[in-house]
């Protein structure tokens, strides 16, 4: 877990990088949408191409991309053995006692596979080559017309924002915790599972009690600098639309007529 990702921020001049916030958020809602119209192989394929174009164009590395979603291996694959075995419809591929595996079923298997793994690497993607406080302006912008419902939406981009910042520090902890706790003779990596899980239970406390800590240091740097929320705030960078995000608006609207047309 220590390996993840996820909230982490790579500064890179790159395609992806330059784009607008705004224009990132839209576009990985409505990739997230248009993800279950592939049914079949060619529109996964060409799911999984447009995976392969965004890490390209954002030059971060495949082999970082892919340290930080070994973490993540163990759902999809959850996910493809319970789709495997309970998913019935075609030949009959193998049996072994109650285990029976038909050809629909792994089909099925691998293109729910393939959804929750694009989905995974291009929300990874957004957090790599987007800053939080990107993040933050993007969110606010986007939710402005809320503020007429008197929806606080200054400190709900902001909380969004911090939630994803700090998930690599609380990782951070959490491992600093494990090596204090096994230098004095804790283990974590044998015995029964049960076992296991009463070692874990120590780790919550010191863990709990450091996000606490850092959370009150959060609000007094915040009030010392001055934060008031939304009122008086200013932005060193203001957001501006360009050609770029249009362009990245048309190609998806291009890729959903193709789904939509390719499907089955």
């Amino acid at each position: 877990m220590f390996n993840l990702v996820i909230g982490q921020y790579v500064p890179l001049k790159s395609f992806i990088h330059q784009l607008d916030p705004r224009s990132k958020l839209i576009s990985i809602f409505l990739f997230v949408i248009i993800v279950f119209l592939a049914n079949n192989w060619v529109t996964n394929g060409l799911l999984l191409l447009f995976c392969v174009a965004g890490i390209i164009f954002s030059k971060v590395s495949f082999k970082f991309i892919y340290r930080g979603l070994k973490a993540v291996f163990f759902i999809v694959l959850l996910t493809f053995f319970l789709n495997l075995f309970f998913t019935t419809g075609g030949p009959l591929l193998f049996s072994l006692g109650w285990f029976h595996i038909y050809l629909n079923g792994l089909i099925q298997s691998i293109f729910i596979s393939i959804r929750i793994l694009v989905i995974i690497i291009m929300t990874t993607l957004l957090t790599l080559t987007t800053s939080p406080i990107e993040i933050t302006d993007g969110m606010e912008s986007l939710l402005g017309p809320l503020k007429k419902l008197k929806f606080p939406v200054h400190e709900f981009a902001l909380m969004m924002s911090i939630s994803l910042r700090f998930i690599p520090t609380l990782l951070e902890e959490t491992e600093k915790i494990i090596k204090a706790q096994a230098a004095r003779g804790s283990d974590f990596s044998s015995g029964s599972v049960k076992n296991r899980m009463k070692a874990v239970v120590p780790l919550l406390v010191p863990l709990f009690v450091s996000a606490f800590k850092r959370a009150e240091d959060l609000s007094m740097a915040m009030e010392a600098r001055g934060y008031h929320g939304e009122a008086g705030r200013t932005r060193l960078h203001k957001l501006s639309w360009g050609h770029r995000d249009t362009e990245l608006m048309v190609l998806l609207g291009l890729l959903t007529v193709v789904l939509i047309l390719v499907r089955s």
